[in-house]
């Protein structure tokens, strides 16, 4: 045999022998159908799509909540408020508490928050400030807000206006949504991994979601 069939055919046999081990050693987080990497399937083979969601205090670092359309019905200069209930004629009461969190999964004190919302029927207030308002997170980065579920907007599901800004931060302007909501599947601005957690109260609903912010 001469030297250069030699050279080829001992290449030949380490390839084989790398590309086997990979397939032994290969880590599972990368194989079909691991969260990881996209690719889970259903009973019937097709994708599932999974909440993306972060989950601070299990990683290094979270990615910032999602940003979303302001809309038209923005009003600067609410007033400071934790409580939007006085405005209420109707709807079901609805607490919505949290945390601001940076991306390191530090809490966000001071973080202001304004938070705009329709009436139980579905209108806004465009000329004064009835279902608006903005409050303010303590030292450990919490926040609650008494308010009511929001009613139907046409065209939209169910959701909810927020700005959050850290002191001397960038502001986030996102929307938040509630899950199981029919008209979630046909709105083309909802985002699931936006959706509160939501469960029943002694007098109403209550609602809760962690902002991740870039401060």
């Amino acid at each position: 045999m001469s030297r250069r069939r030699f050279l080829l055919g001992a290449g030949g046999a380490l390839m084989a022998a790398v590309v086997q081990g990979c397939r032994v050693g290969r880590n599972p987080s990368s194989e079909p159908g691991d969260p990881a990497a996209g690719g889970v399937r259903g009973p019937a083979g097709d994708p599932q799509v999974l909440a993306p969601t972060p989950a601070c205090g299990t990683e290094a670092e979270a990615d910032p909540t999602a940003a979303q359309t302001e809309g038209p019905y923005f009003t600067p200069n609410s007033p400071q408020r934790t409580n939007f209930r006085a405005d209420a004629d109707a709807g079901e009461p609805l607490v919505l508490s949290g945390t601001v969190l940076r991306t390191d999964c530090r809490p966000v004190g001071k973080a202001l928050i304004d938070v705009w919302h329709a009436d139980a029927s579905g209108e806004y207030d465009n000329r004064g400030y009835r279902w608006r308002g903005h409050l303010f997170t303590d030292a450990d980065g919490r926040y609650r807000l008494e308010t009511i579920v929001p009613g139907l907007y046409p065209g939209r599901t169910r959701h909810l206006h927020v700005k959050v800004q850290p002191r001397r931060g960038r502001v986030l302007t996102t929307q938040l949504y509630f899950p199981d909501e029919p008209a979630n599947a046909r709105d083309g601005i909802f985002r699931p991994e936006l959706n509160v957690t939501l469960h029943d109260s002694a007098d109403g609903k209550a609602a809760e979601f962690n902002f991740v912010v870039e401060a």
